[in-house]
């Protein structure tokens, strides 16, 4: 699901909004270990965190956020991680992954040695290389997790990245009126779509956004070459949200 460049303004998104990953099928959400698994290779351990009272920009046009550490887990240094992609292998599988601290701008190269997932918080446990106690991992509070944009691992038949959904134009495939376009996609039981209507199609002029729940009985086709997703909502659902 999504569009190519980083910090696009779409939809009203900031241009400094980093991309982050995920993927979607159409009718549930993504679940469960996934059969891809990733060849990594060795990487130095994680260097000291620096304090510094400058807040850099992070040049962020070549990578993906795939989570976010909140916080230590025990006193071994493992690491609570909030997840934002769909790909359990970025957090199960060990090997090469890559860290951007609070006071960097560019990601560095880290060691995934193990993962966990604890379903009922839906959370992961991880361990990496070099952090041993429960204060060096109290020092990466707040940190990401990244990998290349180039590292996007492969989609099975009705499955979409997130960022190739976002950007795409929404169509009435009964009448090709075009309904706006997606700006978010929202986790739910079965993903929504969030779309930016277009000032053509909004009848109150207050709405600005609807929610499409992206399942196939409501979108049919999803054509990213062309940039468009062709809807058949049943009647009220475009008007649910006044």
């Amino acid at each position: 699901m999504k569009h190519e460049e980083a910090n696009k303004e779409i939809g009203g998104r900031g241009a400094e909004e980093q991309r982050t990953e995920g993927r979607r099928q159409r009718g549930k959400r993504v679940g469960g270990n996934s059969k891809i698994q990733n060849v990594q290779s060795p990487t130095p351990n994680p260097q000291p965190v620096v304090p510094s009272n400058q807040s850099p920009v992070p040049n962020l046009d070549s990578w993906l956020e795939i989570g976010k550490i909140v916080s230590p887990q025990g006193l071994s240094g493992e690491l609570k991680v909030y997840p934002v992609s769909d790909f359990p292998e970025r957090f199960e599988v060990p090997g090469k992954r890559w860290l951007l601290r609070l006071d960097g701008t560019e990601p560095q190269p880290i060691e995934l040695l193990t993962g966990r997932y604890i379903s009922n918080k839906n959370l992961y446990v991880i361990k990496l290389a070099g952090v041993e106690t429960c204060d060096q991992a109290e020092a990466l509070r707040g940190c990401k997790l990244m990998v290349p944009v180039s590292d996007r691992p492969q989609l099975g038949e009705d499955e979409y990245h997130v960022l190739d959904l976002i950007g795409l134009e929404v169509f009435m495939q009964a009448s090709g009126e075009l309904v706006g376009t997606v700006v978010d996609i929202i986790p739910a039981g079965n993903d929504l779509l969030e779309v930016k209507l277009h000032e053509s199609f909004a009848t109150d002029k207050k709405q600005k956004t609807v929610l499409i729940p992206f399942v196939e009985a409501i979108a049919p086709v999803v054509d990213l070459k062309s940039n468009r997703i062709e809807i058949t909502p049943p009647p009220g659902l475009l008007e649910i949200n006044n």
